[in-house]
C-alpha cells in the first residue's frame, strides 16, 4: 500500500455529534384587519380613562391646594428666620464708643511780638556770625523755628542754661495748638527733651523761667472740643465713623497733648508741675480719652500717659486718690458696655493698677444699683436675688454686672479674707448656669451662661500636680 493509500489523521477520530438543527417556527403574519381591530379597541378605552386621570390631576393641582401649600411653606420659613435672628441677636454686642468731643473752637493765634527781644535772639544777632545771614528783627521768628525743627534750639538754650519764657511760651503753643505736623512735633520733642533729658547724668542744668500749669492743659482741651464737664453721650457706629461736622472731634494736636502729661508726670522728680488733685483730674480725662474710637490709633501712647500718671502718687495718697478718680469716671461714663471699656483699660499686672481697677469696677457696680447700695454683700445679695428665667430680665445689664463683679474681686487680695464674699459669688454663678437653659433664644442668654460658666471654671480650687 502506497502512502497515498492510508488512512487519513482525522479518521481515527471519535465521530462528532452534531445538535440537531432548530426549525425555525414561522412568525403568524400580523395582517391589515388585526391593526384596525386593535387601533379602534385602543380608541374605545381612552374615553374611560380621560375621567379618571381628570379626577386625580384635580386632586393635585387644584389652586386651593397649591396656595394652602405655599402658604404653609411661607410660615415654616418665616418661623425659620425668626429663630435664626433671635440667635443671632445674641453676637451681637453693642459697640463702646462715646462722644468724647464736640466742635472744636477756634484755635489761639500764634502771635509772639516778645519772641523778637528775647536774649536768645538778640545774642545770636550781635554775633559776628550774623554777618553771613544778616538777620533782621522781624525775621526772628521763622529763623527761631528752623532752629526749633532742626534741633538747634534745644542745645543753645542748653548753653545759655536758661529757657526765657518767650522761648518756653513760644514752643508750647506751637506743640498744642500749630496745624503744622513738623511743628507741633518738633516742639512736643523740644520740651520732652528739656524735662526727660536722655542722659541725666551728664546734663547740665538750667532754669526754665517759665511751666505750664494744668490750667493751660485744661484750657487746650476746651478748645479742642473735649467734653469736660457734660456727660457723654453713647454712639451708633455710622455716628463713630462719621462726625456731626467738619469741626467735630480732636485736632492732630491732642497727641503732642498725650505725650507731654506722660513726660511731665516722669519728672516731678526734678521739678514738680501739678498738684495731686491735678493728677486725679488728668487721669478722668485720660480714662474718657480711650473711648473715644477715633483715638484707637492711640492706644499705645494713652496707655503709657495713664501710667504715667499712676506712677505720680505717693503710696499713702493713691489709695484715697483711687476713689475720688473712680467717682468722677463713673459720674461721666453710663453703665453699659462704656463702664466695661473704662475698666478693661486700666491694665497691668503690678498692685497699683489693679487696685485702681478694682475700686473703679466697684464704683460702676453702685452706679448701677443708682447709688442706693454702697455694702459688698448687699449688692452681691441683690445680683443673686434676680429672676433670670423671666422673659423681662435684662441680660445685658446682667452681663455688664458679672464682668463688674469679676473685676471687683479679682484685682482685689484683701477679699480673699472674705470667705462670705466668695461664696455669694459662687452662688450667683451657678444661678447664671442653671437658671439659664442652652436653648434660651433671648438676647445675651448664651453670653451671661457662657461668661459664668467660664467664671466658675477659673474659680474652681486646681489640683495640686
Amino acid at each position: 500500500m502506497t502512502e497515498m493509500d492510508e488512512p487519513l489523521d482525522f479518521e481515527f477520530e471519535e465521530p462528532t455529534h452534531v445538535s440537531p438543527t432548530i426549525t425555525k417556527k414561522k412568525k403568524k403574519l400580523i395582517g391589515l384587519d388585526d391593526l384596525l381591530n386593535d387601533f379602534y379597541q385602543v380608541k374605545s378605552d381612552v374615553p374611560k380613562k380621560e375621567p379618571k386621570r381628570a379626577k386625580i390631576q384635580k386632586s393635585y393641582d387644584s389652586d386651593d391646594n397649591v396656595d394652602t401649600r405655599e402658604a404653609e411653606l411661607h410660615n415654616y420659613v418665616d418661623k425659620c428666620q425668626q429663630q435664626m435672628n433671635e440667635i443671632s441677636t445674641d453676637d451681637q454686642m453693642p459697640l463702646w464708643g462715646l462722644q468724647v468731643f464736640g466742635d472744636q473752637k477756634t484755635m489761639p493765634l500764634l502771635t509772639f511780638p516778645d519772641l523778637r527781644s528775647c536774649v536768645l535772639l538778640q545774642t545770636f544777632m550781635g554775633h559776628e556770625v550774623n554777618s553771613l545771614f544778616e538777620l533782621k528783627p522781624e525775621e526772628g521768628e521763622p529763623f527761631l523755628e528752623g532752629l526749633l525743627v532742626h534741633g538747634w534750639l534745644l542745645k543753645l538754650v542748653k548753653n545759655h542754661c536758661l529757657v526765657e519764657k518767650s522761648i518756653a511760651t513760644w514752643t508750647f503753643s506751637l506743640m498744642l495748638y500749630s496745624p503744622k505736623e513738623e511743628l507741633r512735633e518738633a516742639a512736643c520733642e523740644f520740651w520732652c527733651s528739656l524735662l526727660l533729658p536722655e542722659n541725666q547724668v551728664d546734663d547740665v542744668t538750667f532754669e526754665m523761667e517759665w511751666l505750664p500749669s494744668h490750667s493751660e492743659l485744661r484750657q487746650a482741651l476746651e478748645v479742642y472740643g473735649f467734653l469736660l464737664d457734660s456727660p457723654s453721650k453713647s454712639l451708633s457706629s455710622m455716628e463713630i465713623v462719621h462726625g456731626d461736622s467738619d469741626s467735630a472731634g480732636p485736632p492732630q494736636n491732642i497727641k503732642s497733648w498725650i505725650k507731654y502729661v506722660s513726660v511731665c508726670c516722669q519728672a516731678r522728680t526734678t521739678c514738680s508741675i501739678f498738684s495731686t488733685s491735678e493728677v486725679e483730674d488728668l487721669i478722668t480725662s485720660v480714662i474718657c480719652l480711650f473711648l473715644d474710637r477715633q483715638l484707637l490709633g492711640l492706644s499705645s501712647a494713652l496707655n503709657d500717659c495713664l501710667h504715667s500718671l499712676i506712677s505720680f502718687f505717693s503710696d499713702d495718697a493713691f489709695h484715697s486718690s483711687c476713689q475720688k478718680i473712680a467717682k468722677s469716671v463713673t459720674c461721666r461714663v453710663p453703665t453699659d458696655v462704656n463702664c466695661l471699656r473704662s475698666v478693661e483699660i486700666v491694665t497691668g499686672g503690678n498692685p497699683r493698677t489693679k487696685h485702681l481697677r478694682s475700686v473703679l469696677a466697684f464704683q460702676f457696680l453702685v452706679a448701677c444699683f443708682d447709688n442706693k447700695l454702697h455694702d459688698e454683700e448687699q449688692i452681691l445679695r441683690s445680683l443673686i436675688s434676680i429672676n433670670l428665667k423671666d422673659k423681662n430680665c435684662d441680660l445685658l445689664k446682667m452681663y455688664i454686672h458679672l464682668v463688674l463683679v469679676e473685676n471687683w474681686l479679682f484685682c482685689n487680695p484683701l477679699l480673699k479674707d472674705k470667705p462670705i464674699i466668695i461664696e455669694m459669688w459662687g452662688a450667683c454663678l451657678r444661678n447664671c448656669s442653671c437658671q439659664i437653659t442652652s436653648t434660651d433664644l433671648r438676647s445675651y442668654a448664651s453670653k451671661v451662661r457662657s461668661k459664668a460658666s467660664y467664671f466658675l471654671q477659673a474659680a474652681a480650687p486646681q489640683d495640686e500636680s
